[in-house]
């Protein structure tokens, strides 16, 4: 229990903040997109910069921090978002994987914000099902959401919109700026993109982006994971194997088309149900063409796959340029309303994706390309421009990342770091030196195993508890995790250490949720699963 003094200065805290104008305390406007791998971001120098599709994220990193190791604690959409709602692991939230529903009446950082005196507003994909709480202002997209023509639902019900996911939560977030914005309060704008979430689906004035450009493969395209554990063998979500030619690429997706095979995911014949008619005939106008050259070449093989990726690939992008146009739309509506000099611009996605590395798609793993995610501050005055910073943070950080900032108390139950120090230039000397990683959705979509591991700044270990398999890897000498170490005597010690880094890091974060403790029932569920 706080001491009656905390208690009273807390509450005189508040008070004062709550009555303090709004340019005593800087606004935050928080840009979160939905699988926006890393290495798809200019400024993080990944092998797709060639090709970069985002000139205004990068001039948001030019102007604030990149944050080079950058990391969430559960790769996939919900659960990404239940941690940054909490500042809690997934096992302490309660919001495992996708298919739990979020406990809104728990402690959330806008709660706080509100009650610390922020006018708080979300729009776009929430993804933890129920009514958002702890918002003056929200609408969000059912599930999913689609690309084209999305219903929302808000306090006033559900609403059908026309036009571009991306573009029509962009101009909700610009109107909040211009007309609903409470001018003697402070404000925490979330900006929540749908893309560039499977199916992909970019939009029409992007339809024709890159159509002259050849995407760089990744070198790990054609990956036969001789080296990794059996898990990674045994997943779905290989473009070669399981990548949909006609919902997720599109191809002969045409209204007239109506039997088609079975798909995990049939998101974009749905939306294309959707389309106005005028929608339909630029898409059909765009596609068509490029279908014609592709049964004209009857491509098998490798050929077959690299068309694939090329295709995935480029309507990937295309929706990522579209998401950036949104950065630029809202860092420039705050220039016109003179309000950059007061506000933080955060870019950040909730986990990063395989475009093609590894032959995947997706996410899940706890290898590099889907637990990286990005982290780019902008915060005028504050943070030098052009900066970075290569500790390690986590998702788990933002709420109390943003808590700080407001002036507002942290709570004790709250597991991440506030960022603050670090982007004031600080360097603290007991910063975290590693991060825990726990992945539950299992058996689900795509096969991949449950797991938990620890990573710091050179050796990452990995555990897929329920069949007893462990990766281990040296990032220094192999960044593309493609010789799993676990077996090599010469890393015996090495391997002890992380182990125990492991065990400390799950008792620190008080996480039993792991299957060594479910039942045999279980196990026996699992195995033959993992064995397909």
């Amino acid at each position: 229990m706080r001491p009656l003094t905390t208690v009273f200065s807390l509450v005189v805290s508040i008070a004062l903040m709550t009555n303090a104008s709004a340019a005593d305390r800087p606004n935050i406007l928080f840009i979160f997109s939905d699988d926006h791998a890393p290495h798809a971001i200019g400024a993080y120098n990944g092998w797709l910069k060639p090709v970069n599709p985002t000139p205004n994220i990068d001039k948001l990193a030019g102007e604030g921090m990149l944050f080079v190791n950058s990391f969430c604690t559960n790769s996939i959409c919900g659960p990404s978002r239940a941690v940054i709602q909490t500042g809690k692991h997934s096992h302490k939230n309660g919001f495992m994987n996708n298919g739990n529903s979020f406990d809104w009446d728990q402690q959330t950082f806008p709660k706080l914000l509100q009650k610390a005196g922020y006018q708080t507003a979300i729009y776009g994909k929430s993804h933890l099902k129920g009514q958002p709480q702890g918002y003056d202002d929200w609408a969000v997209l059912p599930g999913q959401g689609l690309y084209y023509n999305p219903d929302m639902i808000t306090p006033k019900g559900k609403l059908t919109i026309e036009g571009y996911c991306t573009d029509i939560v962009t101009d909700m977030a610009v109107d909040f700026l211009k007309e609903d914005r409470d001018e003697g309060k402070p404000f925490m704008l979330m900006v929540q993109h749908k893309a560039p979430h499977r199916n992909w689906m970019p939009a029409l004035r992007h339809l024709h982006l890159y159509d002259d450009v050849e995407i760089p493969e990744p070198a790990t395209l054609f990956d036969d994971y001789a080296d990794n554990a059996p898990p990674a063998r045994h997943q779905e979500l290989e473009i070669d194997r399981h990548m949909h030619i006609n919902y997720d690429l599109f191809l002969d997706l045409t209204p007239e088309l109506e039997e088609l095979p079975v798909s995990t995911d049939k998101s974009a014949w749905r939306n294309m149900q959707r389309m106005t008619p005028e929608q339909l005939k630029t898409w059909r106008a765009a596609y068509g063409p490029k279908d014609k050259a592709f049964h004209e070449a009857k491509l098998t093989g490798k050929d077959l796959v690299r068309w694939k990726y090329q295709r995935y690939a480029k309507n990937y992008l295309r929706s990522v340029k579209g998401v950036d146009e949104s950065v630029e739309t809202l860092v420039n509506t705050l220039e016109e309303l003179g309000l950059s000099d007061n506000t933080i611009v955060i870019y950040s996605s909730d986990q990063g994706f395989y475009i093609g590395d590894h032959g995947w798609y997706d996410k899940r793993w706890m290898y590099e390309e889907s637990l990286k995610m990005p982290f780019i501050v902008k915060w005028p005055g504050v943070t030098k421009p052009g900066s970075k910073s290569w500790k390690l943070v986590q998702n788990l950080d933002y709420a109390e990342t943003f808590l700080e900032i407001a002036g507002a108390a942290i709570p004790d139950d709250m597991q991440g770091l506030s960022v603050v120090p670090l982007l004031k230039g600080e360097k603290p000397d007991d910063w975290r030196k590693s991060i825990y990683y726990h992945y539950y959705e299992y058996p689900s979509v795509h096969m991949v195993p449950r797991h938990n591991g620890v990573r710091n700044f050179r050796y990452k270990i990995m555990h897929f508890y329920e069949f007893d398999e462990w990766e281990f890897y040296d990032l220094k000498e192999d960044p593309g995790e493609l010789t799993n170490l676990y077996y090599n005597s010469e890393y015996a010690n090495q391997i002890k250490r992380m182990k125990r880094e492991l065990e400390k890091l799950r008792k620190q974060y008080e996480d039993d949720s792991d299957m060594r403790e479910k039942s045999q029932e279980w196990q026996d569920k699992v195995r033959p699963m993992a064995s397909k």
